[in-house]
C-alpha cells in the first residue's frame, strides 16, 4: 500500500521572507533624457522625474519617472536588492541611490559585499584568468587608440581597468574594452563589431562582443554577469529564499535565467527582440 502525503493548503504567514531582487540599473530602474523621449516613457514629465544618476561634473543626467520611483522604493522596502550592472566602481559611485546589499560590477567582474568591499575569492578567480589575456586586450587598446588619433574618426574608446586586490593597486588589469560612436550611429558600430574577430589572433576564442544602443563592449568570455549571480547564488545566499529579477538587455538574459521569476521593461533591446 502506497503511503501518500496530502500537501497543505496555503495559510497566510506573518513571517515574511524577502526574496532577493537582482536588478540590473540603466534603462531599467532609470535612463536618460534623450531615451526618455524616444521611448515616450509615461509619466515621466519633467516635473514628475527624480534624478538618479549625474555625470562626471556632478550634473544630472539619469532619472526615474514616477513609476520606476514606485518600483525602486517598493523594491528597497520588500525585498534584499542586488544590483547587476556594467557599471565600473568609478560609474557606480555617480548613481545616487540606496544600495546596502552586494554588487556585481563590471559586467561581472567585481563583486562587492554589504561592506563595499571586494569578494575575495571572486576577485582572485577572475583575476587568473584575466591576467592571460592582458596582452591581448592591450593589442585591441592600442588600435583604438591608433584609430582615434584619425581626425575623421567618430569612436569613443574607453578601456575598464580594476585592481583585485583589497590592500593594494598593484594589480591593476584591463578587463573589457568599451566603444560609443559620437555621433550615436548604431548601425556603425554594428560594422565594427562585425570586423572585430579579424583584428587579432583567436579573438572569438577569448573574447564576446555586446552591443545595445550607443555602447559596443569587448569582454573576455570570463567576465560575465551569469556566472557572478551564479557564484552568489551558489556560495553566498540563502537557497531557501526566492530571487527575482529585471533587466533591458541580451546581455542580461543569461543571469535573469538563473532566478525563479524575471521579467524586463516594455521597452528596450530584450523588449525589441522578444516582441512579435
Amino acid at each position: 500500500m502506497t503511503n501518500t502525503m496530502t500537501p497543505e493548503f496555503f495559510q497566510t504567514n506573518p513571517n515574511i521572507i524577502k526574496p532577493y531582487a537582482f536588478m540590473d540599473l540603466d534603462d531599467t530602474l532609470f535612463q536618460t533624457q534623450r531615451k526618455i523621449d524616444a521611448w515616450s516613457l509615461p509619466h515621466a514629465e519633467p516635473e514628475n522625474l527624480v534624478c538618479a544618476t549625474v555625470n562626471k561634473q556632478g550634473e544630472p543626467l539619469s532619472f526615474m519617472s514616477q513609476r520606476q520611483e514606485a518600483l525602486f522604493n517598493w523594491l528597497l522596502s520588500s525585498t534584499e536588492l542586488i544590483v547587476v550592472t556594467a557599471r565600473d566602481r568609478n560609474e557606480i559611485k555617480r548613481v545616487k541611490l540606496p544600495f546596502d546589499s552586494w554588487q556585481v560590477l563590471t559586467h561581472g567582474a567585481i563583486i562587492l559585499g554589504k561592506d563595499g568591499k571586494l569578494q575575495a575569492h571572486w576577485q582572485q578567480r577572475v583575476y587568473s584568468q584575466l591576467a592571460p589575456l592582458q596582452d591581448k586586450l592591450q593589442q585591441l587598446s592600442q588600435l583604438f587608440v591608433e584609430h582615434s588619433k584619425n581626425k575623421n574618426s567618430q569612436l569613443v574608446f574607453t578601456p575598464h581597468v580594476d585592481y583585485f586586490n583589497q590592500d593594494t593597486a598593484n594589480e591593476e588589469l584591463t578587463i573589457y574594452l568599451a566603444i560609443k560612436h559620437a555621433q550615436k550611429d548604431h548601425q556603425a558600430l554594428i560594422t565594427l563589431a562585425e570586423k572585430l574577430p579579424t583584428l587579432i589572433r583567436d579573438f572569438a576564442q577569448d573574447f564576446y562582443i555586446h552591443v545595445n544602443a550607443n555602447n559596443l563592449a569587448i569582454l573576455p568570455h570570463t567576465v560575465h554577469k551569469r556566472h557572478a549571480v551564479q557564484f552568489l547564488l551558489a556560495h553566498h545566499l540563502d537557497s531557501q529564499r526566492p530571487s527575482f529579477g529585471f533587466g533591458d538587455s541580451l546581455a542580461d538574459l543569461p543571469f535573469l535565467q538563473l532566478l525563479d521569476w524575471y521579467g524586463m521593461p516594455n521597452r528596450g533591446q530584450l523588449h525589441d527582440h522578444l516582441s512579435v
